[in-house]
């Protein structure tokens, strides 16, 4: 049986079609040649859509072929034809993959942000120490990632507690393609399993929420050193305590904002200076993109919401070792591998689902 093509991708490029044909009837026409503006204009347009409408048209082509093929192969063949309808049936499959994998990386180009750095933020939600051992272990888990993908993972900042969660942690991941992947991390994710600290063995739910900016360069935020406000301080460990005699640790306000950045995990002040910074910049920038977004569309909440259990995007489900992508509808049942930092499947699924669900 022929695979269709899912329903947005085929209604967009219907709609180019349409409206490339449409191009080439209005450039035959009188008054079109008369007005040099608008020849040029409507030339300009049919060379952007032809490719792509080209494509589409040989796609359809080759779904048509493929249609004919399976009936035929149905059809009592002889021994011999047999093994060469097959033959026609796999080059032809091989074909709509291809121009399938062509068409939408065409009308759905990669985010321009797609091969920066991220600066990842993960915090406790609701849940108390369980939603901070969550937290540590949602840290593990893309710090495994991204050893596993070759990228660099640096802490820039932790707030942990007495039992081995973290309250919240900033860290840094730098790597080809490292926002490409990560951004789809973005939101509430929420566990139910049994803390180790219940007696009775009931499932608690908890959650953490994940932020996932993108690396800013200098150029594409405006700060202004007068509008900065920078502590230097001791750096401290779990519970308060100094562990730093010096004080090299970083704290770097945005008068104008409120934004606040902290580094202490570095033992020089000038790199904890340094990774502050970089983190101001990528916070000021999503703040700015928000803004954008706000006034030109729908009223839009915060990356992570508000920590609530509704809001979440993504379930970790212990006794039943499932994880569930709320966005997709996605379930898979290998939550230890995942824990461990096999993302790929879950990543691949929503990079993959259509624009407008994730």
């Amino acid at each position: 049986m022929v695979i269709a093509t899912d329903s947005l991708l085929k209604e967009k490029l219907e709609t180019l079609e349409r409206r490339y044909e449409e191009v080439e009837a209005l450039l035959s026409q009188p008054e079109t040649v008369q007005d040099s503006s608008r020849l040029l204009a409507l030339a300009r347009e049919r060379a952007s859509l032809e490719t792509t409408v080209v494509r589409y048209r040989e796609y359809k082509a080759t779904l048509s072929a493929l249609e004919k093929t399976w009936t035929l192969q149905k059809e009592g063949l002889e021994p011999e034809m047999v093994a060469l309808v097959k033959e026609e049936l796999a080059q032809l499959r091989e074909r709509q993959d291809r121009l399938l994998e062509v068409l939408k990386k065409a009308l759905f180009p990669p985010d321009p942000r797609d091969e920066k750095d991220v600066i990842m933020e993960v915090r406790a939600g609701t849940g108390g120490e369980e939603a901070a051992l969550f937290a540590a272990d949602l840290y593990r888990m893309y710090a495994r990632y991204a050893q596993a993908k070759g990228w660099q993972a640096e802490v820039i900042d932790t707030s942990p507690n007495e039992r081995g969660g973290l309250r919240e942690i900033v860290f840094g991941v730098k790597g080809k393609g490292a926002f490409s992947r990560l951004k789809y991390e973005s939101g509430v994710h929420r566990v139910q399993r049994v803390p180790a600290t219940e007696a009775s063995g009931r499932i608690h739910t908890s959650t953490a929420t994940v932020a996932v900016l993108p690396e800013a360069e200098e150029v594409e935020v405006n700060i202004r050193p007068e509008h900065l406000k920078v502590d230097i301080y001791c750096s401290g460990g779990a519970g308060g305590q100094n562990v730093n005699k010096v004080a090299t640790a970083v704290r770097i306000t945005h008068l104008p904002t409120g934004i606040v950045a902290v580094c202490q995990d570095e033992r020089s002040q000038l790199r904890n200076r340094q990774r502050a910074m970089a983190v101001l910049r990528a916070r000021l920038l999503d703040r700015e993109r928000r803004q954008q977004q706000e006034e030109t569309a729908r009223e839009r909440r915060s990356q992570v919401g508000t920590g609530e259990r509704a809001e979440k995007v993504r379930t970790y489900n212990f006794p039943q070792s499932r994880v569930t992508d709320h966005r997709i509808n996605l379930a898979l049942h290998n939550l230890p591998r995942i824990l461990e930092g096999d993302l790929d499947s879950l990543i691949d699924a929503l990079a993959s689902a259509p624009e407008g669900k994730v």
